[in-house]
């Protein structure tokens, strides 16, 4: 029988930030993972993030760094130290290591260090996300803000990703110190500015040495702004042969139900499982919150059970269990015609 994959699950289905600050929700987190753990989950998504109160929830770094190390210790103590964690990460406009603007980007890097640390404290060892360009920060010409694009977006970006390749150098050598993977993911220009594409984050990595940096592939980003399955295939062998595919996500182009979605399964995931046996994260977004605004989700919220009313649509459980049996038997199928194929060809070459 084929081995079910090491699955995560993002929790922004409960929220954009991972309010580490509130013991409310910590408790409700508590709930969530014992839940989620239950359907088959061996790993979870948290957004460390402080787009929201955390930056202000402590008066030093260290406190909030000593608060996720309670919360990782309060996971073991319940059971589920076997349990993974990574994290995923974004740059800011007020910390950004693309910045020409030298105290944003050692900001930036600063930043950035400091998620590292947390995903290390965690227990976790890939910090992912939108970490070149600050997420959905549109590029603007000055004084007048007016945004730009096409040519003048990709020259300007061009500037940006050479300053960020410098930061990234610095940031490479950190991660590996902490023991951590940092996967860049390249996001559709419905979200944000660049990376937007595998081949410009392909080249991006050019410039930096160290494959400790290296890439996500979400399956959502690669159908909305992706080159095409041929095309695909020799970028996800290229990555690959340099050590950098460190990480997948399963998410669906409307950013909601994996089972009922338009997902070429086999044209994304069939290049990825033949070269990679890591995690694949479940990611689905729902609709609460900077979500609505951001991903522009027009579509009921999945109600979390013990904090929402019920009512007659999906709750939030039901669709992370579809989503864990859908996703598996959609892998296992997939890794099993690889391996049928393999066979074949070995006992062609014999």
């Amino acid at each position: 029988m084929q081995r079910n994959s090491d699955m995560y699950f993002s929790f922004f289905m409960f929220g954009s930030n991972f309010a580490i600050e509130d013991p409310a929700f910590l408790d409700q987190a508590m709930v969530h993972i014992r839940r989620l753990v239950e359907m088959g989950y061996t790993g979870f998504e948290f957004h460390p993030g402080r787009e929201d109160t955390t930056a202000y929830a402590f008066p030093t770094y260290q406190q909030e760094l000593d608060a996720y190390i309670a919360f990782r210790k309060r996971m073991d103590d319940e059971g589920f130290s076997h349990i993974k964690v990574a994290t995923n990460v974004g740059a800011t406009t007020e910390c950004d290591p693309s910045s020409s603007c030298t105290n944003i980007r050692e900001a930036g890097i600063a930043y950035l260090k400091s998620r590292i640390d947390i995903t290390a404290a965690l227990g976790g060892d890939i910090m992912m996300g939108p970490m070149v360009i600050p997420y959905g920060r549109f590029v603007v010409r000055a004084p007048n803000g007016e945004q730009v694009w096409s040519d003048e977006l990709q020259d300007e970006l061009a500037t940006r990703y050479r300053t960020a390749q410098q930061s990234f150098i610095l940031l490479g050598e950190y991660a590996t110190s902490k023991g951590v993977k940092l996967a860049i993911e390249p996001i559709s220009h419905w979200e944000t500015p660049g990376p937007n594409k595998l081949a410009q984050l392909i080249s991006f990595l050019d410039g930096i040495d160290n494959p400790t940096v290296g890439v996500v592939l979400d399956s959502a980003q690669e159908v909305l702004d992706g080159d095409g399955p041929e095309v695909f295939k020799a970028q996800i062998d290229h990555i690959a042969d340099q050590g950098r595919l460190h990480y997948a996500q399963a998410s669906p182009p409307d950013r909601g139900d994996l089972v009922n979605c338009w997902l070429p399964w086999e044209a994304i995931f069939t290049p990825i499982l033949n070269r990679f046996n890591g995690p694949i994260a479940v990611e689905i977004f729902n609709a609460v919150g900077a979500f609505n605004h951001g991903l522009r989700l027009s579509r009921r919220k999945f109600w979390v059970p013990e904090v929402d009313a019920p009512n007659g649509y999906p709750n939030a459980y039901e669709i992370a269990q579809s989503a864990y049996d859908f996703t598996q038997t959609k892998l296992n199928k997939i890794r099993c015609e690889l391996s049928s194929n393999s066979r074949k060809l070995t006992h062609t070459n014999r």
